[in-house]
């Protein structure tokens, strides 16, 4: 380990630093250009830092001024940070955190890893504006006595019919508007297609994400996303670490030897969960006519558990399987599932 160790709160334009030089605490003020500056001429230290917006983009150029660099999960930050809220004590509290033998490390993302994600981000963001649109249009239809029921599919179907309807109660006005709702939701439809296609590129171009797609319920958007954050899987020390980062095993509220087991913790990153849970429930829904190892257990887990505890099994295994073939750089065997 350096003897030098750093703790470090990033932020847009100022950054604290907290360390100790021969026993005393030395806190520092830097300015967003003096840091890489600052850094190139400081001895090599070990520097901790939160990981939140930037944080992968200021590993990597620290990292390459020779430093050793440690990204932390918030959460586990948090539990060190003494006293009121300021950005020294959350640059202090970082530094305890650095320090200690089971610190909650996050892998550093390469721009690349970082690529994928901003797609998938993209993607979210106009499913997003996609759904807003689409309740806006079936409220305000529905203040003008025109209903269209629940789905996205009704609505493309539907609103051109209405449009075209010269017998509603729909004004010129009214009926403009609708139209440039329809229109934007066309527009809405290509963009996300355009990244859906970019998504299936990736798939094919990228090795891990490839071998990804052989798993029962991992699809493009899986394979790609997981591909991303989980790099080569050695950030985690066993596949249930990584199933753990998600959020898909059991909460524990345990005592001496009664060992109790809640719901699923939900920690760690959301949309992965859930593209596993959605992918799971797909493989469920098609089970109960196959007589393959998986199917069967699947048929059995339902049947033992119900549909819903099934899938998030089906998603905590699916992501061990994702770890075990990311580390080993294996293909997918049905065989030893």
């Amino acid at each position: 380990m350096n003897n030098s160790v750093i703790g470090l709160d990033i932020a847009k334009n100022i950054f604290h630093l907290y360390t100790f030089v021969e026993g005393k605490a030395v806190k520092k003020k830097l300015k967003r250009a003096e840091l890489l500056a600052f850094f190139a001429n400081y001895p090599v230290s070990l520097i901790g830092i939160e990981a939140c917006g930037s944080a992968h983009h200021w590993a990597r150029e620290l990292m390459k001024l020779g430093h050793e660099v440690i990204l932390l999960n918030a959460r586990y930050v948090k539990s060190f940070v003494v006293g009121n809220k300021n950005d020294f004590n959350d640059a202090a509290g970082i530094f305890d955190a650095v320090t200690r033998p089971n610190k909650r490390a996050v892998t550093i993302k390469t721009i690349e890893q970082q690529d994928i994600q901003l797609i998938h981000k993209v993607r979210q963001g106009l499913v997003g504006k996609r759904t807003a649109l689409v309740n806006q249009t079936r409220g305000l239809l529905s203040e003008r006595g025109i209903i269209i029921p629940q789905s996205i599919n009704k609505v493309r179907q539907q609103l051109p019919l209405i449009l075209e309807d010269a017998e509603n109660d729909l004004t010129p006005l009214s009926r403009e508007i609708f139209a440039e709702h329809y229109t934007q939701l066309v527009a809405l439809d290509d963009e996300i297609k355009v990244q859906d296609q970019r998504m299936s590129a990736l798939c094919k171009s990228d090795e891990t994400a490839k071998r990804f797609l052989e798993v029962p319920g991992v699809g493009p958007m899986t394979a790609s996303m997981v591909a991303s954050d989980i790099g080569n899987g050695k950030g985690y020390q066993s596949s249930r670490d990584y199933a753990a980062s998600l959020g898909v095993v059991p909460r524990q509220h345990s005592s001496g030897d009664k060992q109790i087991y809640l719901g699923i913790s939900k920690r760690g990153n959301r949309y992965i969960r859930t593209l596993l849970i959605h992918g799971a429930r797909a493989v469920l829904k098609n089970c109960s006519q196959k007589e393959d190892k998986l199917s069967l257990w699947l048929q059995a887990l339902i049947e033992r558990r119900g549909f819903n505890k099934a899938a998030v099994a089906l998603a905590n295994k699916n992501a061990r399987i994702l770890w075990a073939m990311a580390t080993q750089e294996k293909e997918y065997d049905a065989l030893l599932v």
